[in-house]
């Protein structure tokens, strides 16, 4: 509805959104149900809306409209932006993969908690995406009431836009005509990819150590 950035507050304003954020009715709340979850706001009908003012963004409160670092959450920002620095509609699509994972096994990104393996979500999930045991991290608060194909897209979907190498990850429209049923699933490589960024003037080239992937089905467009 609008915003305001007085006395050094920077304030976003908008409807009421009666059920909070998703953070809450994810870990918190009594509910089954940034690119960060706390940042994404439910309202009565569970319809989304994104608060702060971005999900990986370059900032300095300080200096106004220069920008000098980056901000953002770990767990959320893609490997990309801690090399370089640098937000890009990819660093986005990153956040948007966490969060998907996030929704389907009803925890955070990062649980320090949590056993070794597990802290961190997306290489756990990756883990058992090779083991070919995707369904074992859905939310056991499921019980085992959901759709295992619906599931099973919404995981590997979060998984391919959280790849490691930014060139390889699916515009938001690829991921929603895999989520809508439209195309195929990728074929993502069984191990997590380890992502090498090699600097040259001006630029990062990124690079993997496993083979770029495929597609089961129709091709997916931009």
């Amino acid at each position: 509805m609008g915003w305001c950035h007085e006395r050094g507050e920077f304030l976003l304003v908008y409807e009421f959104m009666h059920n909070g954020s998703l953070d809450y009715n994810l870990f918190h709340g009594k509910s089954i149900l940034s690119w960060e979850v706390s940042n994404v706001m439910l309202d009565t009908n569970f319809n989304t809306k994104l608060g702060d003012f971005g999900l990986a963004r370059l900032v300095d409160h300080a200096q106004g409209r220069y920008t000098t670092g980056l901000a953002g959450t770990f767990g959320y920002m893609a490997p990309e932006c801690i090399r370089t620095g640098k937000a890009s509609k990819e660093s986005d699509i990153f956040s948007f993969g966490v969060v998907a994972l996030e929704i389907a096994c009803g925890r955070r990104a990062v649980e320090p908690e949590m056993d070794e393996r597990q802290v961190v979500l997306v290489p756990w999930v990756w883990e058992l995406y090779g083991k070919e045991s995707l369904v074992d991290p859905v939310d056991q608060r499921l019980c085992g009431d959901f759709d295992g194909k619906q599931i099973e897209r919404l995981m590997i979907v979060g998984l391919w836009c959280a790849h490691p190498d930014h060139t390889l990850r699916p515009s938001i429209r690829q991921a929603m005509q895999v989520l809508n049923f439209e195309v195929g699933m990728p074929n993502l490589p069984m191990k997590m990819p380890v992502a090498t960024y090699i600097y040259e003037p001006n630029s990062w080239i990124c690079t993997t150590s496993e083979p770029s992937m495929t597609f089961s089905g129709a091709n997916v467009g931009r």
